[in-house]
Formats: structure tokens, sequence, C-alpha cells
């Protein structure tokens, strides 16, 4: 009997103990499980269905930008003869250019090369590129279908070289413009594209800001624009003939419309729908409210009247110096930014264009460039708490300041070197401008065989 007592009392204990043993491998199997999670949490990135609307929603506007919005705001522009020839040209650019950057542009820029220069061909053809496929947000852990990423991508590398032919309007082939526009977006775009806004970039290493394109964008296209036009020659007539706009009314339309879009191109560029799009978003509001009264009032104070073609080359100014700047600046800086921006281009436009007798047919270097050129410097400077901006107390400015002048620089030059060859090389062998009878014909009826209008 003490035997089997004894027995029975090492069973209730045998019992006991494994009966804790599970109950503590239990415990331990969902800690396990719960630290599993957690882990997996981390490191699963989440896409957000309302980023990833307003990003469809803002690729969408800037193409909206280009057509109808720069094809209009320059086909006003030119004389009723050309108005066509402007639209064409527009909208065969974005075509070309949308094809190209999905064909290798898109690897060029943003192909994961390690590279400073280029982003290399690993993504050649959107090689590797599925619905599946994510990436990176400004937000650690968020992301975005990657075709969307692209295509927003995509409508920049469609207007930038678009945004060059205003330059030399009215004298050009259509087929050089088209053979022109892929030469220098491969060579200069889709490489200051990666360095300013790849991982990889020596631009984005050395901590240059350029938050929706000050240089990609409008230096870039800016030094293209002034290059052809010295490259190219002023227009018969140009000083002596009567060149003035020919529609008003579709050059004010159209930068309505410019400004309606760039909400895509400067709030897109911060990639989610949070703060810093909303920060993005009325600093595009105000620099360019406060650049458009500024050109009216030089112009009034100048000439004793302030013109619409004056308000809109001021809309077009502000959103140009706030692009670099938008994500970064706060609003009372991003009004300061307009005016100075204003300031500049007026000048360049009223005084430099007639001193040094370049024709920049619609002024793309005189508000592109030069309010690139102030808005990417003075980045540095607005973004900075003691102007409003988003940088703390540890902000370098004039370091900052300089890196974003080494920017401008690089930009400058680059396009510069690349546009002159571009021009040359196409001049070369298809030549870039039409014979002197087609261009006093207008270059509607010559190159395309039709009128904008038929009275």
């Amino acid at each position: 009997m003490k035997m089997q007592s004894k027995f029975a009392g090492l069973g209730a204990l045998s019992a006991a103990l494994l009966a804790s043993l599970t109950a503590w491998a239990q415990e331990a199997t969902v800690e396990a499980t719960e630290a599993a999670a957690e882990v997996a949490a981390e490191v699963v990135p989440v896409m957000d269905k309302g980023d990833v609307s307003w990003m469809m929603i803002s690729t969408v506007l800037v193409l909206f930008m280009t057509l109808p919005g720069l094809a209009l705001f320059y086909g006003g522009l030119v004389r009723s003869k050309n108005m066509l020839s402007i639209l064409m040209q527009t909208t065969a650019i974005a075509c070309v250019m949308m094809l190209v950057w999905v064909i290798y542009g898109y690897s060029f820029a943003f192909g994961g090369s390690t590279s400073p220069w280029w982003g290399g061909t690993g993504k050649l053809f959107l090689s590797g590129v599925t619905a599946d496929s994510m990436a990176a947000t400004f937000s650690e852990g968020y992301v975005i279908p990657e075709y969307l990423f692209i295509a927003f991508q995509m409508t920049f590398a469609a207007i930038t070289p678009a945004l060059v032919i205003g330059a030399f309007a009215e004298r050009v082939k259509f087929k050089s413009v088209l053979v022109f526009s892929v030469l220098w977006g491969t060579f200069s775009y889709f490489p200051i594209a990666h360095m300013v806004w790849d991982a990889s970039g020596y631009l984005y290493g050395k901590g240059a800001i350029d938050f929706a394109g000050g240089t990609v964008v409008h230096i870039n296209a800016g030094i293209a624009a002034l290059v052809g036009a010295i490259v190219i020659g002023p227009r018969i007539g140009y000083g002596k003939d009567n060149m003035a706009p020919h529609s008003m009314v579709m050059t004010m339309i159209g930068a309505s419309m410019l400004w309606v879009g760039w909400f895509g191109f400067n709030v897109g560029s911060n990639l989610e729908a949070n703060g810093g799009a909303a920060l993005a978003m009325i600093n595009t509001f105000i620099c360019t409210a406060a650049a458009t009264l500024a050109w009216c009032a030089i112009e009034g104070m100048a000439r004793g009247k302030a013109s619409m073609l004056g308000a809109a080359s001021g809309m077009i100014t502000g959103l140009v110096a706030v692009t670099p700047a938008c994500g970064t600046i706060g609003p009372m800086g991003a009004i300061l930014l307009g005016v100075l921006a204003t300031l500049a281009s007026y000048f360049f436009v009223t005084v430099v264009k007639l001193k040094l007798k370049y024709d920049d047919s619609l002024d793309v270097f005189g508000i592109h460039g030069v309010a690139g050129i102030v808005g990417a410097v003075l980045t540095g400077v607005f973004s900075a708490a003691a102007f409003g901006g988003v940088k703390g107390d540890d902000y370098a400015m004039m370091a900052q300041l300089w890196i974003q002048i080494e920017g401008v620089l690089i930009t400058i030059v680059w396009s510069g070197v690349v546009s002159f060859i571009a021009f040359k090389l196409v001049d070369m062998t298809m030549g870039l401008r039409v014979d002197n009878d087609t261009e006093r014909q207008g270059l509607d009826l010559t190159s395309h065989g039709e009128q904008a209008y038929h009275s």
C-alpha cells in the first residue's frame, strides 16, 4: 500500500510537471508567434490606397499640364500661322518621350545602378516590373506600385523636352524637333534625373534639395532653350515685324491649366497624401499668386499698364520658382520667393534678351531657366526655420546653399554641353531650320497641311 501510494504521488508529480511544461511551451509559442508577427509587421511594407489614389490623380494632372495646358499656352503666344505646329510638336514630343521612357529612360534614371551618374540597364523594357512590384516613398515602410511611380515620372519626362521648343518656335522642322528631344532626353534629362532624385545619384548623395524638378526640369530645359535659340538664330523679321501673340485668350487658358496641373507636379512629388503634400500645395498657391501680382505691379510701374501677357508670365514664373522649394519652405517664404523670382525673370525678359539680341521666342530661358535658378538656390535659404521652413536648428544654411549652387552649376554645364552637341548633330544630319519661304508662309500649312483658323 505504501509502495502504491508512493507511485501514485510520483505520477501526480509527473502529471503536474508535464502540465507546467506544456503550459510554458504554449506560452512561449504564443510569445514567439506574437514577436514574429511584430517583426513581420515591421518588415512588410504598407501600400495605402489613399496614397495610390492621389498619385494616380497627380499623374493625370501632370499630363494635363502638357496636353492641353502647355500646348495652348505656347499656341496662343505664337502667330496664328504657327498655332497648329506648336500643338503638334507638343503632342508628338509627349508621345515619343512616353515610349522612350518605358523602353530605356526609366532604367537610365532609376534602374538600380550604384553609379552616381546614371541608373544603368537593369530595367530596360521595364524588366522585372510587375503589378506586385513596389516603389519606396519618403516614409519608411510605405510604398506605392512601381508602375504608378514609373507613370508619374514618365509625365515629367514627357513635358520637359516640350518646354524647350518655345525658345525656337515658328522656325524649326517637325522631324528635327522630335529627334532632338530624344537625344536631349537621353543624354541630359535622364542622367540629371538620376543625379538628383535617385538614391545613388551624385547630387542626391550631396543632399541637394529639389522637391519637384527645379534643376531636373526647369533649369535643364531653360538652358537647352537658350542654346537652341542661339544655335538656330532669330526668326525672320525679328525686331522689325509684329510678332505679338495671336490669342491671349488661349494663352490665359493654357496658363490656368498649367497652374491646376502643377499641383500634380509639385504635390504629387511628395509621393504620399499627408501633411507634407499639404505644405507643397499651399506653397504652390501662394508663391504663384505673389509672382503674378508682382509681375503686374512691376509692369504697371514701368509701362503704366498691367497686361494679361505679364500676368500669365508671372504665373508661370511663380510656379517654376516654387517647384524645387515647395516641400521645404513655408508660405511666407513662398511669397518672398515669388517676388524675387519675378524681379529676376522680368529683368531677363525685358532687358537682357534685348541687349544680347537672342530670339527666345516664348521666353523659355527668361522664365523657366532664370526662375528655376532663383528657386533652386533660394531653396537653401528659405528652407531654414528662421524663414518659416521645415529645417530644424541643426540646419546648416550656408552649407546647403553651396550644395544648391553646385547642383545648379552642374545642371547648367551638363545641359548646355549636351544641348549644343545634340542641336549640331541634328543640324548636320537632317537640318534644324525650315527654309525662308516656309517660315514666312507658316509651319501649319507647310509642315502639317492644315490651318488653325479659317476666315
